[in-house]
């Protein structure tokens, strides 16, 4: 199943599919309104002779202009989705522009035209004069042409709108949270604060782990790590009643014949073995945010570095940034991360490489705040972030997590503000949040003390 949404998300992807199938459903409506009017139909509609009453050669004239038309106009529509292309990659990040080759919207744009081009070819080419056997003119079939070619022209209006939308810095900023935020919907349950486990199960087994021989199983390609099928997993470890460790995770980039996991044994694998343990993995040459929600989270980031560079110096796309990435982080806060040591009853299966609420946090705040050292309102905004996400947990891990990244930017104040102003506006607001902080700790230790 994780390889069939990998080549799903792939298709998605990619600026050929949603076209070629808009071409093929097209060609057949062709074929059909001939089939229909060739059976007969053509006497009904000599009485609109004004809707289907044109001649053979001003159907082709027209089929032909329509045809001509459409791939003019989807060569143009082409080149402003280039454009686009090109304008996000260098005002933003190159990693964005997997989100501008899924959008709907352009490869619908770009099916319509094909498919209308399409439509008039296979019309067209049916048309026979007087001079050549009897006359066929299909009246249903041109008509149909000249209302598509219409819905073209709508098509058209609405894509140069929808283009001038989608490489502004919100729209793309909120394109990418929504993806990472359905994909966190999707991976992580909500739990409540009291029933979050942030301690992994100890059990006497794990206290021998190192004592063990642990053998490497080498990849078999290089990529990143798109997916991992847990339960193959665990199912070939009971199997050959072992333990399966993780050596490279969700989102890692590994290397050809370089450990993938290894195994506790006491005999090498055989090859069977090594083939089911990769045949586990999905790896391919991209990074998505499918299971991997961390590259989101890179992606925002990377566009809040690239704004805050000299080159670009744009404080306020910086600052979306850090807003999205604090919706990103508050959704976090309440959910359950996966446990990782897996077991299978009372045996342990599988010793996993998962991601955490600490590393997460981490990911979306360190390289901005280096990147701000003397932005006061990016400082500003990443102490609101602090306060709102610890608003939202009462965990123990979590808030000290919040807490140490409150203490950095206390850090970054003191060596890098010599105005007493902004100083003190930073000392105001960073003594706020640790009063939020603090509270939220009490509030723990009330519950846990009823």
């Amino acid at each position: 199943m994780i390889k069939l949404r990998q080549f799903w998300g792939n298709l998605q992807s990619s600026f050929w599919f949603m076209p070629s199938l808009m071409v093929a459903v097209s060609m057949t409506l062709a074929v059909v309104l001939i089939e229909v009017e060739s059976a007969g139909l053509n006497q009904w509609l000599i009485q609109w002779p004004r809707l289907f009453g044109v001649g053979a050669e001003g159907a082709r004239q027209m089929l032909s202009t329509l045809a001509g038309s459409m791939m003019t106009v989807m060569g143009i529509t082409f080149s402003m989705t280039l454009l686009a292309l090109v304008l996000a990659s260098g005002q933003y990040t190159s990693r964005i522009l997997r989100n501008f080759m899924r959008n709907s919207v352009t490869q619908a744009t770009l099916g319509v035209f094909a498919s209308i081009f399409a439509y008039c070819l296979i019309v067209l080419r049916t048309i026979r004069g007087s001079g050549v056997g009897d006359e066929f003119v299909p009246s249903l079939a041109v008509f149909f042409a000249f209302v598509m070619s219409l819905g073209g022209v709508g098509v058209l209006i609405y894509f140069i709108h929808h283009i001038a939308l989608s490489i502004q810095a919100s729209s793309i900023i909120a394109s990418v949270a929504q993806e990472t935020n359905a994909a966190i919907d999707r991976l992580l349950p909500i739990k409540p604060d009291e029933e979050l486990d942030e301690d992994e199960m100890r059990h006497p087994i794990l206290k021998s782990l190192d004592e063990r021989v642990w053998y490497p199983v080498p990849a078999a390609r290089s990529g990143y790590v798109l997916g991992v099928n847990n339960k193959r997993l665990i199912c070939l470890a009971s199997d050959h009643r072992t333990i399966v460790r993780m050596e490279q995770g969700i989102g890692s980039f590994i290397v050809q014949d370089t450990a993938l996991v290894s195994l506790a044994l006491t005999y090498p694998p055989e090859q069977k073995l090594i083939d089911a343990l990769n045949a586990a993995y999905s790896i391919g040459r991209h990074r998505t945010v499918d299971q991997d929600p961390a590259f989101g989270i890179r992606q925002i980031v990377d566009m809040a570095i690239k704004a805050l560079s000299p080159g670009v110096n744009d404080t306020s796309t910086a600052v979306m940034c850090v807003d999205y990435l604090t919706s990103i982080m508050a959704r976090l806060a309440s959910r359950q991360f996966p446990p990782l040591y897996r077991f299978e009853e009372d045996t342990l299966r599988m010793v996993a490489i998962v991601p955490s609420f600490e590393g997460l946090l981490a990911d979306a705040f360190d390289q901005i705040r280096s990147c701000a050292e003397e932005n006061l309102a990016i400082l500003v905004r990443m102490l609101g972030a602090i306060e709102t996400i610890g608003s939202l947990t009462t965990c123990p891990n979590r808030l000290r997590a919040l807490d140490q990244q409150l203490q950095w930017i206390e850090e970054l104040t003191a060596r890098c503000f010599e105005s007493s102003h902004d100083r003190a506006q930073l000392e105001m607001r960073q003594s706020k949040v640790r009063e939020s902080l603090d509270g939220q700790s009490a509030l723990r230790a009330l519950v846990g003390k009823d």
